[in-house]
């Protein structure tokens, strides 16, 4: 475990998990939950999916937004992370939770480094030029979207729609509906299973 600082302008710190044997040449950034209402680097959920991609020989980064700017500087914050990943590792996927995970579709619409994205409980847009609907139509890499059936949380509807109108004809856009509501309180280990065997296959089967 080892704590980074990701520039790009804005004080975004994170933590570096990698495997034990060697250099990986994949790894995978974490975006984490609102930061306004706790979410963070040490959210349970990523740190389950942080160790499930370790033991599978990716590495994962997770990290921290800079200063709360209503979802634009914390983009940033993702495309900053994405770069450093890339600049470092063959093979860049992302992840994020709530929050995190509408950032993460964003993120890969936006970044060319990104070989797969998934996302963990996303809303479908954080603002109308935050809009993770859209963004859909410019991703151009393997998607994961895994979603509570019971989450009353978030207005994920719109992108599960979305994301099963384009998947016809494409072994490439997955959806993975839980049982659960939008916290999957008991399904972190499972979930991440889920995300790493996900990143496995596209990450590494695929290179």
């Amino acid at each position: 475990m080892t704590d980074v600082l990701v520039p790009g302008g804005r004080d975004v710190r994170g933590t570096l998990e990698e495997p034990e044997d060697g250099d990986p040449d994949a790894i995978v950034v974490a975006c984490p939950p609102h930061p306004q209402q706790g979410g963070s680097r040490s959210d349970r959920r990523l740190v389950a999916v942080s160790d499930a991609l370790v033991e599978a020989e990716i590495a994962s980064l997770r990290f921290d937004y800079g200063d709360w700017d209503e979802g634009y500087g914390e983009r940033a914050d993702v495309r900053n992370a994405v770069r450093w990943a890339a600049d470092r590792h063959d093979r860049v996927g992302l992840f994020g939770y709530s929050f995190g995970a509408t950032l993460a579709l964003l993120g890969a619409a936006e970044c060319e480094a990104v070989d797969a994205v998934s996302a963990l409980a996303p809303t479908a847009r954080l603002a109308d030029d935050l809009d993770a609907v859209a963004a859909l139509e410019s991703i151009s890499c393997p998607v994961q979207v895994c979603y509570g059936e019971r989450d009353t949380t978030v207005e994920w509807e719109p992108i599960v729609e979305r994301l099963r109108e384009t998947a016809a004809g494409t072994g490439d856009r997955a959806l993975v509906p839980r049982s659960g509501d939008h916290f999957f309180v008991g399904q972190q280990a499972s979930i991440a299973e889920d995300v790493a065997a996900f990143f496995e296959s596209k990450l590494l089967e695929a290179a």
